[in-house]
């Protein structure tokens, strides 16, 4: 036997009493991380919810919306394909789309806090400025996606038009004519140099069923963002609401 690894012989009583205090020791331990366990469960289920998840899993969800905002960049753009890869994009969803709109008669209404009266503009409006074609995929949050060739105007060329001077604004709002389907953008998703007004889709005007005669197509997010038969652009420094967020999403919906 090595000088290094001694053995030690203890009494039989002396034995039993370690066994016991060790015994006492690992049952308290246990008891306590048990209590630990059982106390954070209650406390994370007896938070409530909010915004159709829990409070726990929302914070989780706002958490990983911060980190893919500060991710987002200009220079952060989604991939871009050929005409020849096109797809069928199926509409997938009418919230907001019930009714005729005729284009020649559809007004959207652009809002700002503290900028006084709303503007009203036409389709013309928007086709005035720089048309942008670009083909992108389309990505569900239901796990299916599609790549569309998409014909609009940057959404920061819009603002810049047509942005009263002098507003500032962290997020924007976007509501169909009859306010039922509605979303909100931070800034910068906003502002992307991808973000779209789209008024085509695949060389040929928007259909109803895809958001005609105006629809947002925002490439960095979920389609759940990508708002069709947009009636209302207000500009705000109040994080908005948004349509699917209040049923449990992430409010962010970043790729």
């Amino acid at each position: 036997m090595s000088d290094r690894h001694v053995e030690f012989s203890l009494p039989e009583p002396q034995l039993k009493e370690e066994l016991r205090r060790k015994t006492r020791r690992s049952f308290l331990i246990g008891g306590l991380t048990a209590a630990a366990g059982i106390g954070a469960y209650e406390l994370i289920t007896s938070a409530g919810d909010e915004d159709g998840q829990s409070w726990a899993l929302r914070r989780m969800l706002d958490f990983n919306g911060r980190l893919g905002e500060a991710f987002l960049s200009d220079r952060h753009l989604m991939p871009t394909y050929s005409r020849e890869q096109v797809s069928y994009l199926k509409p997938n969803g009418d919230i907001g789309l019930r009714g005729a709109v005729d284009a020649h008669e559809w007004r959207l209404q652009v809002k700002a806090e503290e900028a006084g009266a709303p503007l009203h503009l036409q389709l013309a409006d928007v086709l005035s400025l720089p048309k942008i074609n670009l083909i992108t995929r389309f990505c569900c949050i239901e796990g299916w996606s599609a790549i569309v060739a998409w014909g609009g105007v940057r959404f920061r060329d819009f603002t810049r038009k047509y942005l009263p001077p002098g507003a500032r604004a962290k997020y924007v709002y976007l509501a169909t004519p009859d306010g039922e389907y509605y979303v909100g953008l931070d800034m910068k998703s906003a502002m992307h140099p991808q973000t779209l007004l789209a008024y085509e889709q695949n060389g040929k005007p928007l259909t109803p069923e895809h958001g005609a005669p105006l629809r947002l197509v925002i490439p960095v997010k979920y389609g759940i963002k990508s708002i069709k038969r947009i009636g209302l652009i207000q500009y705000t420094n109040r994080r908005p609401e948004d349509y699917w967020a209040e049923e449990g999403y992430d409010w962010f919906a970043g790729l």
